[in-house]
């Protein structure tokens, strides 16, 4: 579990934008891709400590193995005015 403000936020912001790709039509190799590009990126920069990228990236891939991650959201039925 993540405890660090600042690494929630990079897992928040990673997860949506692979939920995102995954709508487009990504597929998982190229999810992947993204995800070790985004990786690299907060290492190269330094922007949170080398263990909470490595934490993050456990995470992140618990994400993408689960399968309810990226399921369709229903749809909200239309509201019907009498």
């Amino acid at each position: 579990m993540l405890q660090d403000p600042t690494t929630i936020r990079h897992y928040q912001r990673l997860t949506d934008n692979l939920s995102e790709l995954v709508y487009r039509g990504y597929r998982p190799e190229e999810l992947r891709i993204f995800v070790n590009g985004y990786l690299a990126a907060l290492r190269f920069t330094q922007g949170i400590e080398n263990y909470q990228v490595n934490r993050l990236e456990e995470e992140v891939e618990r994400f993408l193995r689960d399968p309810g991650s990226f399921m369709p959201e229903p749809l909200a039925l239309p509201e019907l005015e009498y």
